[in-house]
């Protein structure tokens, strides 16, 4: 009778071949990804321009936003060859921030009128509570949101003389940093 030793596999080597490979592969990946990466400057302001989603309270980004999606139905309009609509037309359409509403009233109550501004048709917002939100003029083609934290007297032609006046452009932007960045 023959006794034939069998020595275990060599488990030792097996578990070095998957750890260098694991290695490798997260060398590489970090790599890649290391160079991939991109630097997104945050876009300087303008001195007449206030950011919507750091410089505005609750109250004046609901406007902001109201008046965003109004813009683009009443813009539709204008290019399918139709007059502006009234501001008596939007609030029967539903159309917040024209609707004089619950909300309307706890966003600063503003009392809204058509007209034209620098040749574009407008939307001015007066507001019946400065101390909740300012005033809003909307402008159409291309879209501006102007903000005058006070309550809104005459409106002036153009862009030199709204930030003169005391109206700051709103503006949207959006960059790596929208859900990390805190402003307390």
């Amino acid at each position: 009778m023959s006794v034939e030793t069998v020595r275990p596999a060599g488990a030792g080597h097996e578990t070095l071949y998957v750890l260098l490979g694991s290695v490798l592969i997260l060398a590489l990946a970090a790599t890649v990804v290391g160079l991939r990466q991109q630097s997104h400057e945050a876009q300087a302001l303008e001195p007449h321009q206030v950011d919507a989603r750091l410089d505005l309270n609750a109250a004046e980004q609901g406007i902001y936003a109201d008046l965003q999606v109004a813009a683009e139905d009443i813009q539709a309009r204008l290019d399918d060859g139709e007059a502006a609509a009234s501001v008596d037309e939007l609030a029967a359409e539903g159309f917040p921030p024209f609707v004089a509403d619950v909300a309307a009233s706890s966003r600063g109550e503003h009392r809204w009128s058509h007209g034209e501004t620098a040749g574009r048709p407008s939307y001015l917002g007066v507001s019946g509570k400065p101390g909740v939100a300012g005033s809003f003029l909307l402008l159409l083609g291309p879209t501006e949101v102007w903000l005058k934290p006070a309550a809104a007297g005459a409106v002036p032609g153009d862009a030199r003389a709204l930030a003169d006046a005391g109206w700051r452009q709103v503006v949207s932007r959006f960059d790596a940093g929208v859900t990390r960045q805190h402003r307390h």
